[in-house]
């Protein structure tokens, strides 16, 4: 669906948030819930770039579907999706988005720990007003590389002692030891970050029990190809039988034999591509499915996931 940019606002040095409202006078937005993310396509044409984006409004813009709000960090090694949100997106102008979707979505829990870092306050912001909207006990460490380089600052200073802010400049790396040294009984753990952030907290997270952690990767998680074997993938509903090489993608080989599949981002962050599968062993290499996900074998990314063994059915 087409949306406006109804105003842009600067967060922090870098950081700057667009309001998107519906292009057609009467128009709703669809619903989303905290965690969600969209699609948002920058230019047009062959050249269009797609990128994905956490939806950080608050909890009355999420019920009035009026509007939504995404926030972007400008990054000096950007692909082209941060200079164009922020070198040329103004107010008034036309963007095409798909979704929202949510993997990230917020689990039922008496209590939270969530740790952000830089640009990863995004989907946790609207988190956190629906656990204090629940009564959840929920604290919320904020590490970024200055005070005035750390976003939304205003927004959780309502919030008072429950959150702390961790300047690095000023404070030096978070302390992961000490936030997660020691399971808290009944505490689920929700962090979104840079890469090192969420593996270092993921490491620290190995004593807890199963199913306490939750992240959302930015980027794509490193996979080694040259291990790629060929394998044999059955599209039931299309009643096709086809090979997908070595050097090919599940999605790739859909799309050369005219099957509709979707897909963005391509490297198994977004969701966009994922398949129910109906049989056979998934060799899962996106950065989505959880642990429990992963095991139930139940879904795939058919834009950077493999087969284990020769062959799989897809409901396509």
């Amino acid at each position: 669906m087409d949306v406006v940019v109804r105003s842009v606002r600067v967060e922090s040095d870098g950081v700057r948030s667009l309001e998107l409202a519906p292009a057609a006078a009467g128009d709703r937005l669809p619903p989303w819930t905290p965690g969600a993310h969209i699609d948002v396509l920058l230019g047009s044409g062959a050249d269009a770039l797609v990128r994905q984006y956490s939806l950080c409004g608050d909890a009355g813009e999420a019920e009035d579907r009026g509007s939504w709000r995404i926030a972007v960090l400008r990054t000096e090694d950007s692909r082209g999706g941060s200079r164009y949100v922020h070198d040329t997106l103004r107010e008034g102008d036309i963007v095409t988005v798909r979704g929202p979707r949510n993997h990230f979505a917020l689990a039922g829990s008496p209590r939270y720990l969530f740790i952000a870092g830089g640009i990863g306050i995004t989907p946790i912001l609207p988190m956190l007003a629906q656990a204090e909207a629940a009564g959840a006990d929920w604290r919320l460490v904020y590490g970024g590389r200055s005070r005035a380089a750390m976003a939304f600052t205003d927004r959780l200073a309502a919030y008072g002692g429950k959150v702390a802010l961790v300047p690095q400049d000023e404070q030096g790396p978070l302390d992961l030891d000490g936030l997660l040294g020691t399971p808290e009984p009944d505490t689920l753990v929700y962090c979104c970050g840079p890469a090192g952030l969420l593996d270092a907290v993921e490491a620290k997270c190995a004593s807890w029990p199963s199913g306490v952690l939750h992240m959302e990767r930015f980027t794509p998680i490193a996979a080694d190809d040259a291990q790629n074997l060929e394998f044999t993938v059955v599209l039931q509903r299309s009643g096709l039988t086809l090979t997908v090489p070595a050097d090919k993608s599940v999605y790739s080989v859909c799309r050369e034999n005219d099957v509709s599949v979707l897909a963005s981002c391509l490297e198994g962050i977004c969701g966009t591509c994922e398949t129910e599968v109906l049989d056979g062993e998934v060799e899962h290499r996106d950065a989505i499915l959880d642990e429990h996900e992963r095991a139930a074998n139940n879904t795939m990314m058919i834009c950077v996931s493999r087969c284990r063994g020769g062959k799989l059915t897809l409901d396509l």
